[in-house]
């Protein structure tokens, strides 16, 4: 019997292999969830740890825990987790906004005390006697599972469902704003608008007068400046303005140039030319006359 515990206990040279090779792959994934920039990419290597982790609970004989790893956090929980990522299109820079001044430290320091608390819990744990893959699982994986959980480690199990819950509670709490006042009408927004000296009248359209209707470019007033208000704060911010109005300008006064050119008059000869839809002049109506 112990010649057999002893044989059980040993690792053959393919479960080393293969410890090390995912256990590396588990590591960098982990990592890289913390220290990618992109919270996409950061779901994506959580999803690879936890499959790597799912293959460890696999080649232990924890099949129940194995498929769970896979199919509910996985296949579930961190796919819904990354569409929603993918859809709510979250920046690099919303993901570093800090809302807590020294949350960088606190979360440092805390990191720094659940190390040493795991290390000195692994390292002053001790292996009596081994049991075995197959004792444990006798009665069948879910069933050793469970009786584990309602037994030995009941107490355990009862606070992480307790901490579980507690902190959904919290996560709700502190996203669910009621409001505590009466919401303003559209009469009382615009006269505080107009108290206080905003745009009163729409914002101008972003593309008029320049090349081709677009948000990313400026309209052109008049006079060829470009108008502030046409273009979304955020595009300004984020450096995504085309500004075309030299371009324009040029354009439209090379467009005057071939005008005045194929029309024969000089450029003076614009102020004499009547409004639009104003009445002919009449060398143009005797000429049709005839």
């Amino acid at each position: 019997m112990t010649a057999l515990a002893a044989a059980s206990s040993l690792t053959s040279t393919g479960e080393a292999v293969q410890f090390w090779i995912l256990g590396t792959v588990a590591v960098a994934g982990a990592l890289c969830t913390i220290l990618m920039r992109r919270a996409v990419h950061s779901a994506l290597s959580l999803a690879g740890t936890m499959i790597v982790l799912a293959v460890f609970y696999l080649a232990n004989g924890a099949y129940f825990l194995g498929v769970v790893q896979i199919v509910v956090y996985t296949g579930a929980i961190m796919m819904l987790f990354l569409f929603v990522v993918m859809l709510v299109g979250v920046t690099a820079a919303d993901s570093l906004k800090e809302t807590l001044k020294g949350q960088r430290w606190l979360a440092a320091g805390l990191g720094i005390g659940f190390g040493v608390l795991l290390i000195a819990g692994i390292g002053n744990a001790s292996l009596k006697e081994f049991n075995g893959l197959g004792e444990a699982n006798a009665g069948g994986n879910v069933q050793g599972l469970a009786a584990l959980i309602f037994t030995k480690y009941v107490f355990a199990f009862e606070i992480t469902g307790a901490l579980l819950i507690t902190a959904a509670v919290g996560a709700m709490v502190l996203t669910h704003r009621e409001r505590t006042e009466r919401a303003k009408t559209q009469r009382e927004q615009s006269e505080a608008r107009v108290r206080e000296g905003k745009q009163v009248p729409p914002l101008p359209a972003p593309g008029v007068y320049a090349r081709h209707n677009a948000v990313d470019i400026p309209g052109l007033l008049p006079d060829g400046t470009t108008a502030e208000l046409s273009v979304s704060p955020t595009l300004r911010e984020r450096g995504q303005v085309r500004d075309v109005s030299g371009e324009s300008l040029a354009e439209l006064k090379a467009l005057e140039r071939r005008s005045e050119d194929w029309l024969g008059r000089s450029p003076g000869d614009a102020a004499a030319e009547p409004p639009p839809g104003g009445p002919a002049p009449r060398e143009h109506k005797e000429g049709a006359k005839k």
